[in-house]
């Protein structure tokens, strides 16, 4: 929130000044007058230095999804109260847990007192408020149904945060396993294979092709690990930075969603997020051009974006939803034949939310069989490593205890 300094004078006629914290010069004069105190000059500084709140801002948490869904629900219930929407979101902003949320909701007010809408106040904070929602508020606030809208919302969000909790706790298995065969196998290569390549080379042994190629990857590894440790922290970063660039972004979306197993999860998951969200659009009055083009965005997978935008074009040029999509190749044929039924009957919103609802318990059911798809070629991976390590170090392990046993 916006530092003031503000000079006035009591009832008394006193001359009083002071710095105080206020949504804006408007908010803070009304308040001065409030309390007894007639404003002469008000002018906007900088806040005090101060080490806490310094400690506080580098501890801050972007908004997330639970945010989202607690603020929409909430400006529901105060709309339907009757609640003022600047009070409401004042109310909201004073009670709210996450410090930049609260900061990012006094700047919706002073917007919403400058004369602009909600929408246009929440576009101006897109890290924050995507395509999707900004237009089913303007939506909203055009037909005099906010409350309805931010409902919709609430729901929606709630889906699509229960879908990404599904995936991330599915693949935390899986990912914990992989991450422990990498970090057994550079201990292993770092630290244990020296120990016995020293052993072999002091008793001169003759090593089979499983030990020699073990110490050749363990003598690799120590003659270059700062090499390969500045090589893949460089390309971690590359990829990072590549997945920024429009072209990175579009690559790793499509690499993605042809992962063995995990992509037809993450496809069935865009699948519902599409029908969900293009059902709520159509279903709010969104116009059905620009719903395409909200929809696309809020997908979140610039390759799915690509082609949901293509349907654009079709219908600017007279086609039907359900040929534009299916020139895409992207849906399935579920997907095709309830968009048809749903023109026939004109209920394209319904048919698309029971899609939704399908690919839903399809993703969930794929969820809970993913460890069951996953476990087998991580035994099998696990397996060859032990087979190798077993080979390359317990063979000449018991060449030597022959050599030191000697004849019978």
């Amino acid at each position: 929130m916006p530092h003031f300094a503000y000079k006035g004078r009591d009832r008394q006629g006193k001359p009083v000044t002071g710095r105080i914290e206020a949504a804006s010069a408007d908010a803070l004069a009304g308040e001065l007058q409030n309390s007894g105190i007639v404003p002469v000059e008000i002018r906007e500084t900088t806040p005090p230095a101060d080490a806490t709140g310094l400690w506080a801002r580098l501890r801050e948490r972007k908004p997330g999804l639970t945010d989202l869904i607690q603020f929409a629900r909430q400006l529901h219930t105060l709309l339907r109260a009757g609640v003022p929407i600047i009070r409401a979101l004042q109310g909201l902003a004073d009670n709210i847990d996450n410090p930049a949320f609260a900061r990012l909701l006094r700047e919706v007010v002073v917007d919403l007192e400058s004369g602009h809408d909600l929408a246009a106040a929440l576009s101006r904070h897109p890290e924050v408020f995507n395509d999707l929602f900004v237009s089913l508020v303007r939506v909203g606030e055009q037909t005099g149904r906010l409350d309805d809208a931010l409902l919709r919302l609430s729901f929606y969000l709630e889906r699509e945060k229960d879908t990404r909790d599904r995936i991330k706790s599915a693949l935390r298995y899986p990912l914990f396993v992989i991450t422990a065969i990498v970090v057994a196998m550079i201990i292993i290569n770092l630290f244990v294979i020296p120990t016995f390549a020293r052993i072999f080379e002091k008793f001169h042994a003759e090593l089979p092709w499983q030990t020699q190629l073990l110490l050749t990857i363990s003598n690799f590894m120590i003659a270059w690990k700062w090499w390969l440790l500045g090589g893949t922290a460089a390309a971690i970063l590359a990829l990072r930075h590549s997945i920024k660039t429009p072209r990175g972004r579009l690559l790793w979306d499509r690499f993605k969603l042809r992962l063995p197993i995990i992509g037809r999860i993450l496809h069935e998951s865009l699948m519902s997020r599409f029908a969900s969200a293009f059902a709520m659009t159509l279903r709010s009055g969104v116009p059905l051009l620009q719903g395409i083009t909200v929809v696309s965005r809020a997908v979140d997978n610039t390759w799915v974006e690509r082609h949901i935008l293509q349907m654009r074009g079709g219908i600017e040029r007279g086609e039907s939803l359900t040929r534009t999509a299916a020139n895409t190749g992207m849906f399935t044929p579920l997907v095709l034949q309830m968009i048809a039924v749903g023109e026939e009957t004109g209920a394209v919103d319904e048919m698309l939310e029971n899609v939704a609802e399908f690919y839903d318990r399809e993703v969930d059911y794929q969820l809970k069989n993913l460890s069951s798809a996953i476990e087998p070629i991580l035994i099998i991976i696990i397996g060859v490593m032990v087979l190798i390590l077993a080979l390359g170090v317990f063979l000449p392990m018991w060449d030597l205890a022959q050599v030191v046993k000697g004849p019978q």
